[in-house]
């Protein structure tokens, strides 16, 4: 089984980005983090991150014509408005989770929305890097749950 992470925009920053809201994790780390993880499960794992919404739109077509077993997505801002990715995100067949490192739903208005909302089969918020694991644990259990 194959499993894709998605980061959205503004994710190359973490580790220098508000470090109250994210943390001083980079990047790099919390790919490491979900890497080993995968091992641990015995699943592959990609990951993508662009600040550019058509390449995200791109990989998520690619991840449709490879066959991924499931995505992870952490879109960062195109959560609360991006149709452009959520229809590609619809084209998939696989689980798809949503994730996020703070609690969208304590932050500013404009944050309690997710466009992706009624399209994903969940959504993980406000765990910091945990969101990440808990995502993958849980995408890997509901694609091993669709293929028994």
């Amino acid at each position: 089984m194959k499993f894709l992470m998605l980061h959205g925009i503004n994710h190359n920053m973490f580790g220098r980005r508000d470090p109250q809201q994210y943390g001083t994790t980079t990047l790099a780390q919390i790919n490491a983090q979900l890497a080993a993880l995968a091992g641990e499960l015995g699943v592959g794992f990609e990951h993508f991150q662009t600040n550019h919404e058509g390449e995200m739109v791109e990989r998520i077509h690619q991840a449709y014509f490879d066959g991924v077993d499931g995505v992870m997505l952490n879109a960062g801002a195109w959560t609360h408005y991006s149709y452009g990715i959520r229809d590609a995100l619809a084209i998939l067949t696989c689980p798809v989770v949503e994730l996020h490192m703070s609690n969208i739903h304590a932050r500013e208005a404009f944050r309690h929305q997710s466009v992706f909302a009624e399209i994903v089969q969940g959504q993980i918020a406000g765990f910091g890097v945990d969101s990440y694991l808990l995502a993958l644990r849980t995408a890997v259990g509901h694609a091993r749950a669709r293929a028994a």
